[in-house]
């Protein structure tokens, strides 16, 4: 504890200065170590790395994106479910596959173009065939459903797909892929358009210093709400400790990526915590065509096995969300009240000996490094694993691999079990569900288990071509209870965003899908 609050003390005196020589937050927030000012600071542990929608794969990124551009629809603050944004309304043809959108008259770009039916088009078009490029990573994922776009008139779009897929009012609202960008500032800057980009967004880019910051400002001919502060600036601090610093000395206004001792040092000082559960899964996944894993009896008896409450504990210090299924919260058709098979490593034991299973020799294989949704790192949560599984007569071999190598040991079933994630991209539970767990995914390699129901395959075929939520969400939960019974993975946990916020800061509702809106911030 000595030591402890000795590199606290350290790290607050050198604070101001580190800040200081690293962004100038000093001069252009207006402000010494107290607050006030007109600027709102973001303090976070990476930059950017394009501040263009199409390109953007990281969640950095994605931070600026979502307050400099705007898509047709947005996600409602703190939910993944869709409202309103540059298009007012719309509706959706009774086969599923004619979506037409209403746009919102009187909209400009922040560069005083139009924003019309025509921008979206170009916006479109610009990641389809012939124009898409390799290095727009979403763009086949989003768009690549639509058959062709047409304007009917100035402030109408319609997209007709190629088949009826109700998950796509959600991928207009993605962060990357989605956003409407000026059509002229494309034109005109090409390449370079990522580091000087133009939207419709509530703040306007003034300029980016690699490394360090990112300024924008308020837009003040913006359609919405307009924020309540001059400038927003997204500055670079990547130590843990030094960023919680920056908040409680009023040198910053939000903080993220916070470890969960920060956590527990800002909490002690009564500033805002806000926990958000990850779209994403973390996940033991068996190869379901192998033995012993071919027998869902073995599968059951394994999860049966797992004490997930020791492994967020112990492994994860409560920086991970146990999960109650392969949905995590806030996605259409999670369920907090579903049930997992309970943990009885007895009861597991006896599964395993009617079957014929005790002192199978197994092999888990994993990755090296950490991910979002396992901070601790594949070798030592196998590990843990492995301690569970012994006790239920289970001889388990663990194999690690660099990240490549390990997609390709997965391709290649190199063992019976492996340790694997999966992170969202729209929000949607098709985006989990048929993407996974789909026996027509089983040859794309996206169903890593090789999982084969064929209720689970009509059920999510069903949910994809339904447009109606309430009676999507029925079939997902059909699904998932199925899912829950098969147990073609053991479902471990999702990942813990930690932020905080001063204060005086009112409305900060970060969006699980890496959207983080700030433009309706009440600043004090």
């Amino acid at each position: 504890m000595r030591k402890f609050i000795l590199i606290s003390i350290a790290l607050l005196l050198v604070l101001p200065a580190f800040l200081l020589g690293l962004y100038g937050v000093l001069t252009f927030a207006g402000r010494s170590v107290g607050r006030g000012g007109d600027t709102l600071i973001y303090a976070r542990e990476k930059d950017s790395i394009t501040l263009d929608p199409v390109l953007s794969q990281d969640e950095e990124s994605n931070k600026v994106i979502s307050n400099i551009f705007e898509g047709l629809v947005r996600f409602k603050p703190g939910t993944t479910e869709i409202e309103p944004c540059l298009a007012e309304a719309w509706r959706v043809s009774s086969d599923g596959r004619e979506w037409t959108f209403y746009l919102r008259k009187n909209v400009q770009f922040h560069d005083g173009t139009p924003f019309n039916s025509e921008a979206v088009k170009f916006n479109v078009e610009r990641q389809m065939p012939p124009q898409r490029t390799e290095n727009m990573a979403y763009s086949l994922f989003a768009f690549g459903v639509i058959d062709k776009v047409i304007t009917p008139d100035t402030y109408t779009v319609k997209f007709f797909l190629k088949y009826p897929y109700a998950p796509f009012l959600h991928n207009l609202a993605m962060p990357t892929t989605a956003p409407i960008v000026s059509p002229a500032a494309v034109t005109a800057l090409g390449e370079t358009f990522g580091s000087k980009p133009v939207g419709t967004g509530p703040f306007k880019y003034i300029r980016w210093k690699k490394g360090k910051y990112i300024i924008l400002e308020a837009n003040r001919d913006y359609w919405g709400k307009q924020p309540e502060f001059k400038k927003l600036a997204f500055t670079v601090v990547k130590n843990s400790r030094i960023r919680s610093l920056a908040l409680k000395m009023g040198l910053a206004d939000i903080v993220d990526g916070l470890t969960p001792s920060d956590t527990r040092f800002l909490e002690q000082s009564n500033f805002p915590i806000i926990k958000k559960p990850g779209l994403d899964l973390d996940y033991l996944g068996f190869f379901t065509d192998k033995k012993p894993f071919d027998n869902p009896a073995a599968r059951r008896a394994v999860s049966m096995s797992i004490d997930r409450e020791q492994i967020m504990a112990d492994l994860f210090q409560y920086a991970s969300y146990e999960a109650n299924g392969p949905l995590p919260p806030g996605v259409l058709g999670y369920d907090p009240s579903t049930k997992l098979l309970p943990y009885d490593p007895a009861g597991a034991k006896e599964i395993l000996a009617l079957n014929g299973l005790s002192g199978e020799k197994i092999t888990i294989i994993t990755y090296l490094n950490s991910r979002i949704y396992n901070p601790a790192g594949g070798e030592k949560l196998a590990a843990a694993l492995q301690t569970d599984l012994a006790r239920i007569g289970f001889d388990v071999e663990i194999k690690a691999y660099p990240w490549q190598q390990y997609k390709e040991a997965l391709y290649k079933e190199e063992g019976n079990a492996f340790l694997y994630g999966w992170i969202s991209d729209n929000g949607d539970p098709d985006n989990f569900l048929y993407t996974l767990l789909s026996s027509s995914q089983i040859k794309s390699g996206l169903n890593i288990a090789r999982y084969q129901n064929n209720d689970v395959d009509q059920l999510l075929v069903k949910a994809q071509q339904e447009t109606e939520p309430l009676l999507r969400e029925e079939l997902y939960h059909k699904a998932t209870k199925i899912i829950i019974q098969d147990a073609p993975w053991v479902f471990l946990n999702h990942s813990l965003s930690l932020a905080a916020a001063s204060p005086g800061i009112d409305g900060f509702i970060p969006l699980s899908t890496g959207c983080i809106p700030l433009n309706n911030l009440k600043k004090q």
